[in-house]
């Protein structure tokens, strides 16, 4: 047999299970993407997934937090884990809609990819700065979108980038409904407009039913995982969380995200939207709020967070200082007597696309540098810059 036909044989075996998807699918022939790619046995979707797998911001998750970024306890829940979870969630909701899993855990893994060291505390203090600086805005979202179309150029689907766009997992709604219509235009329109207009990250409606799957299931994976998290380390007891909350989504977070997920298909099957039944959707939305009060609001959680935010800033300026007279736009010289510091910066900077040279401006590049960095990264650019706040 020759390798061609071998090819297209093995080709249609990974195809073969999409004539068993629902009509309220997107199916791998219609992913779009924003430049030419070479084909190869795997369907487009699942060639998206070990796309980020393999990219370097994806690696980045091992050491971002979720939600206690200064407490010692290797069981509580990272930001790769986390995505793991959504992942598991989301492709079994999609397995029972029979959707195509391989684009929900594409837009799964890849959904948090841009947020910064220490989450959303990291996310705020970033937004804070590039309001300062008047170069836009940060939502790790749009991040994320940016860090695989633009930093790292992997040429992801436009499928897969606008559900990442769209997740905003923080965001509770009853009903979660595709904007089938979307073109590539509308992506990068959006993508846009969420970095240079407040709060339009939360106007975006995806463009399929699996992203919707990725959006919800964000909300599944961490409202009850952060509960389990809190009690492990003394944050709060089980017996705190409001009863009338526990009598209908359950005590722990096995019991929370079963009933969640079963709810959720049970009111979803041949539907061409997703939604929850009016009262799982009321005591979602408690005990979000109670999260946010008892568990997000700790003393625990926002540990440090004053130093956190004065050590952002002086990064800031320090890597704008570094860059300052740099012809940034070519390869910046590297010296062996550099500091550490300044090598990793200059490295970062040399190794990026013409393109985003040309497109980026100096102040957004060092906004991009401390966003892809993990925690412990972040602290050792601290120290070496003898910033002794956590040292």
């Amino acid at each position: 047999m020759r390798e061609k036909d071998i090819f297209e044989d093995v080709k249609w075996v990974m195809l073969e299970h999409e004539s068993l998807l629902s009509q309220n699918a997107c199916k791998s022939n219609d992913a779009i993407r924003l430049n030419k790619d070479k084909k190869d046995i795997r369907p487009e979707f699942f060639r998206d997934i070990d796309k980020i797998i393999h990219s370097q911001g994806y690696t980045r998750y091992i050491d971002k937090t979720q939600v206690y970024s200064f407490t010692d306890n290797d069981h509580i829940t990272h930001r790769v884990l986390h995505v793991q979870l959504v992942s598991k969630i989301a492709r079994t909701i999609g397995r029972a809609l029979r959707l195509n899993e391989d684009l929900i855990e594409a837009i799964s893994l890849g959904h948090d990819i841009g947020h910064s060291p220490f989450g959303h505390t990291g996310e705020k203090f970033l937004n804070e700065i590039c309001k300062k600086e008047k170069i836009g805005y940060f939502c790790h979202n749009a991040q994320s979108v940016r860090i695989l179309k633009d930093i790292e150029n992997i040429n992801i689907s436009v499928q897969v980038l606008d559900g990442i766009l769209a997740h905003n997992g923080e965001l509770l709604l009853n009903k979660y409904e595709p904007k089938r219509d979307k073109k590539k235009e509308d992506l990068l329109y959006e993508l846009n407009s969420v970095f240079n207009i407040e709060g339009y990250s939360k106007s975006i409606k995806a463009m399929t039913l699996e992203a919707c799957v990725v959006r919800l299931s964000d909300v599944i994976a961490y409202i009850g995982r952060d509960i389990e998290d809190a009690i492990t380390i003394g944050v709060i007891k089980r017996e705190d969380v409001p009863s009338d909350i526990t009598e209908v989504l359950g005590d722990n977070n096995s019991s929370i995200v079963n009933t969640l997920i079963l709810d959720v298909i049970k009111n979803s099957i041949d539907k061409e939207y997703l939604q929850f039944s009016q009262n799982i959707f009321k005591a979602l939305i408690d005990l979000r709020n109670w999260n946010y009060k008892n568990i997000y609001g700790s003393v625990e959680a926002c540990k440090n967070r004053d130093d956190l935010e004065k050590a952002f800033i002086n990064m800031y300026n320090i890597y704008l200082n570094l860059l300052d007279g740099k012809d940034y736009k070519n390869n910046i010289e590297i010296s062996d007597n550099l500091p550490f510091s300044q090598k990793n910066l200059y490295g970062y900077i040399n190794c990026r696309s013409k393109e985003y040279k040309n497109n980026t401006s100096l102040k957004r590049m060092v906004i991009d540098y401390i966003a892809g960095q993990t925690d412990k990264f972040f602290l050792r650019e601290c120290s070496s810059n003898l910033d002794k706040r956590f040292v």
